[in-house]
């Protein structure tokens, strides 16, 4: 029964039990593109990643990958809780110690930690995000060389990246706990080999393929996220990757969340005698504008249901379109006496 609970891992990655380092990461390597959430769609293809992810962090470790091979996943499980015996060597001190100084103990040691955040910020149109849109972009970043396990051996006094704990004998039967920064700790228990052949920079170049998707929309300053695709480092697990919306300036509608806003120019004529208007919207779709009264200068007209598309796919924003009356330079004096004339009879007919 434990044998095969210790080959569930194994079988996961398509290894054997006597792998080598370099062949379990690029075993990994393989899986975690195939199954990666942003890249397969398909059902279950997100817990498959989550799998394979234990599977590569229980057997690229020395001392876990031996646990497991020994007691499968459930003695793994009570050594991770505490219960398995090991340790680092400080035991219950270290922990009664770091807590009192505020460092939190087995929980906070046992942590992972993560490379920093990145955002960028992806300019696109008013129409992309009314139509919606997929955007392919390549993302460069720091991985973890091949063979970097290679460059680790363990060590009890490193307990984080970049952290060294000392016990140091300042008296007969007396011990003092001292912290140190120490760049060769790379994760807990684990020291960086100084002038390692297998991987002198720890890190190398990669170049990712990414797909953004853009939903119809979406809203200027929205965060699109990957996670675990940025810089990799010993001893951290990657930070995640942000882009941000930022909409570009349309030259027709000005936005304000689900609703459009457009500025229209009319003759005079127009203003007092009714007119019709015929506009393209984002899509390239056109539609008809009605007016039969007289129309103010500034008089503001709401369009239902011809704003943005609604992020919960329910319908849309409204348009409102500002009229401005365009009043001719100078009139004749036929012009004016003929606008008069009009004028008065109709004041003439409302009194009547």
């Amino acid at each position: 029964m434990l044998a095969v609970q210790a080959g569930d891992f194994y079988k996961l990655l398509g290894i054997s039990r006597d792998a080598t380092t370099k062949e379990i990461k690029k075993a990994y390597r393989q899986k975690s593109l195939e199954f990666h959430p942003d890249k397969n769609k398909e059902e279950g293809a997100a817990e498959k990643f989550a799998e394979i992810a234990r599977a590569y962090e229980v057997l690229s470790d020395e001392e876990k990958k031996e646990i497991y091979d020994q007691y499968g996943e459930d003695g793994l499980k009570q050594h991770e809780q505490g219960g398995g015996g090991g340790g680092s060597g400080f035991g219950g001190f270290e922990d009664v110690f770091s807590q009192f100084f505020g460092g939190g103990g087995r929980r906070e040691r046992n942590r992972e930690r993560q490379t920093p955040d990145v955002e960028i910020p992806l300019h696109v149109t008013m129409k992309q995000l009314y139509l919606g849109a997929v955007i392919e972009v390549e993302y460069v970043r720091e991985v973890l060389c091949l063979n970097w396990q290679e460059c680790m051996k363990n060590s009890q006094e490193c307990q984080g990246p970049g952290v060294r704990v000392k016990m140091q004998q300042i008296a007969p039967g007396f011990v003092q706990q001292v912290q140190q920064k120490d760049d060769r700790c790379v994760a807990h228990g684990k020291m960086w080999k100084s002038n390692c052949s297998a991987c002198p920079s720890k890190t190398t170049t990669e170049k990712i393929d990414l797909t953004i998707d853009i939903n119809r929309g979406m809203r200027p300053g929205e965060l699109i996220t990957f996670e675990g695709v940025t810089d990799e480092k010993p001893g951290y697990t990657a930070g995640n990757l942000h882009f941000k919306l930022i909409e570009k300036e349309d030259k027709t509608f000005h936005r304000d969340r689900d609703n459009l806003y457009k500025t229209v120019e009319i003759p005079l004529v127009d203003a007092l005698t009714g007119f019709s208007i015929t506009l393209k919207h984002l899509d390239d779709h056109s539609f008809t504008v009605n007016v039969n009264d007289v129309t103010e200068c500034d008089h503001v007209m709401r369009i239902p249901g011809k704003g943005m598309p609604r992020r919960n796919g329910r319908g849309f924003g409204d348009l409102y379109l500002t009229f401005e009356v365009d009043f001719p330079d100078k009139l004749s004096d036929e012009q004016k006496k003929a606008i008069k004339d009009i004028l008065s009879s109709s004041d003439q007919r409302d009194e009547l």
